[in-house]
């Protein structure tokens, strides 16, 4: 997190390209009461962009504001450096969307939302836990969870692969139903390892990146949490040195050689490219490969299920990365902008933009959890109704790093330090030690 009156290391990064990439903006005029301008982020699912105009649209009628609206792609980092710009600049949009560590980067800009998200949680219920850590500062909830751009990213495995050579059935351990099928209690990270020893030998091995992009970091993390394996306390004191750590990297030692040999250069695309060509049994994502295979490779799309990630000794975790909608304090129309924040975030307008994605976003909050659309997305019909973490999967939402201060664990999940020390003891062929060493002086460094 950057103190007040300074700019981060990581935004002093952004400024210098990032003036000549402020955006343009499309203009709709409702009135004459008010003004306000909104960057939104550039949606993956075609047509959700649309169905977010019309609900401002709606709103900025209702309210008499002439309401402009940009949606900012997060290609090449341009959302990034535009939220810098604006924060250094102190003028630009009043209402911005930002990505998963953005909110605690630009904490000082923020205006405090405590009375929208209060009112939010009594309409809809509690939020996911991980809000409060990626979005509380100083007691005081600098931002509101998006709609629009939150993601899990759970296991999105093949039927018929895991039924002819793993010996599961997908369907029947994690079905779209109000409770898990036999054998979930067994879906465990050793269980995981077996699976993919056999899915390896028939040819289709799990699609799990390795490399230093978000894919790969939010996987790995769900992996360490599951162990209980800490780099950095909540306190900030560096606790890699740790059973729990070596015993992850051992589990890793053992999973790697069943996977593709070039994971450790994977980005972001590699994994989805696995799995629609039809060479990969599993991968962790949201529900946009999946659709894309329906389009592209329609036989591979109709043989995906989405369900729950295995457990560890420290219980059970599906990678999150949540957008937040932020207003700037210093927006000369505050109020505008935090009440069309609240209209977006109710039931309905929160369902119509979950529609629009086909169910790809995810509401923070757990009275929206019952959306039909995750119900009935297909082929086949019930593929995405464990995308959401629910209640029966007694799983926790898992960002990684975790539960180091916010401002050293947003440089542990920058510098891919967890999928690093993999790297070095599987690949390298380092010892675990002299791994965990390495580590230390990492984290030892950030610190300062």
């Amino acid at each position: 997190m950057a103190q007040p009156g300074r700019v981060s290391r990581r935004t002093t990064l952004c400024l210098g390209a990032a003036v000549s990439c402020l955006p343009l903006f499309h203009i709709r005029t409702a009135g004459a009461a008010g003004r306000l301008s909104v960057g939104f982020w550039d949606h993956w699912v075609p047509g959700a962009n649309a169905v977010m105009q019309r609900l401002v649209d709606r709103w900025a009628a209702a309210n008499k504001v002439d309401v402009r609206v940009d949606f900012i792609t997060s290609v090449g980092s341009k959302n990034l450096l535009t939220i810098a710009a604006e924060a250094e600049a102190r003028t630009g949009h009043d209402i911005q969307a930002f990505p998963t560590w953005e909110v605690q980067d630009h904490a000082e800009h923020l205006a405090p939302m405590d009375d929208v998200v209060g009112r939010l949680v009594s309409a809809h219920g509690r939020m996911a836990p991980l809000i409060d850590y990626l979005a509380k500062v100083d007691g005081s909830y600098r931002a509101v969870p998006a709609i629009s751009g939150s993601q899990y990213k759970p296991a999105c495995a093949r039927i018929d692969i895991f039924r002819d050579h793993a010996g599961m059935d997908l369907q029947a351990v994690f079905p779209a139903a109000a409770e898990m099928g036999p054998g979930y209690d067994s879906w465990t990270w050793e269980a995981f390892l077996k699976a993919a020893g056999q899915c390896f030998k028939a040819g289709a091995p799990f699609g799990l990146p390795m490399g230093q992009t978000s894919d790969a970091v939010d996987w790995v993390g769900a992996l360490f949490n599951g162990f209980g394996a800490e780099l950095v306390n909540a306190a900030g004191d560096v606790t890699v040195r740790s059973d729990a750590v070596r015993q992850v990297l051992d589990y890793a030692k053992r999973l790697m050689p069943l996977l593709p040999p070039d994971v450790y250069s994977w980005d972001d695309a590699s994994n989805n490219r696995a799995l629609i060509s039809g060479k990969s049994a599993l991968i962790f994502n949201p529900p946009s490969a999946w659709a894309v295979a329906v389009r592209d490779n329609p036989t591979v799309g109709a043989q995906c299920w989405t369900h729950p990630p295995p457990a560890g000794p420290k219980g059970r975790f599906t990678p999150f990365l949540p957008y937040f909608w932020g207003v700037w304090n210093f927006s000369a129309n505050q109020e505008a902008a935090k009440d069309l924040i609240e209209f977006l975030s109710q039931r309905a307008q929160a369902e119509a933009l979950c529609t629009a994605s086909h169910g790809y976003d995810i509401p923070a909050f757990a009275g929206m959890l019952d959306f039909p659309v995750w119900a009935e997305e297909g082929p086949p019909k019930g593929t995405l109704y464990n995308y959401p973490v629910r209640p029966q999967h007694h799983a926790a939402a898992s960002i990684a790093a975790w539960p180091a201060p916010p401002d050293l664990a947003v440089q542990i999940y920058n510098q891919a330090t967890m999928t690093k020390m993999i790297a070095r003891v599987a690949q390298s062929g380092e010892t675990i030690e002299r791994t965990i060493a390495w580590a230390e002086a990492e984290l030892s460094g950030f610190r300062r």
